[in-house]
């Protein structure tokens, strides 16, 4: 039985923590695109897919597949709602620099 890259890639996402980390990379980059691509790959991958998260999240299905499209814009409230809906939360740190 051969398995395909998505389907691994989507039970890797499943994982909290690895969903966390992922999306920590995606800050780290700081492209606004690269992250809401993180966030949309990590929606896809839940076992509920988009409509479950959307539920999950407090938000309207259509709202959340326009959110987490290539040209979604946000509100910094429905962010937070869908970060909380995949189980995560937002930290913050100083910025260190490098010696």
């Amino acid at each position: 039985m051969t398995r395909n890259v998505r389907q691994t890639h989507n039970e890797l996402l499943r994982d909290p923590a690895v969903a966390a980390e992922y999306l920590s990379e995606a800050f780290e980059d700081g492209d606004a695109s690269i992250i809401l691509m993180v966030l949309r790959n990590i929606a896809e991958a839940q076992e509920d897919g988009i409509s479950g998260l959307a539920a999950r999240s407090h938000l309207g299905r259509e709202s959340m597949y326009k959110m987490l499209s290539s040209t979604g814009n946000p509100k910094l409230t429905s962010f937070t709602q869908v970060i909380q809906g995949l189980g995560l939360k937002l930290k913050v740190e100083p910025i260190t620099e490098h010696l």
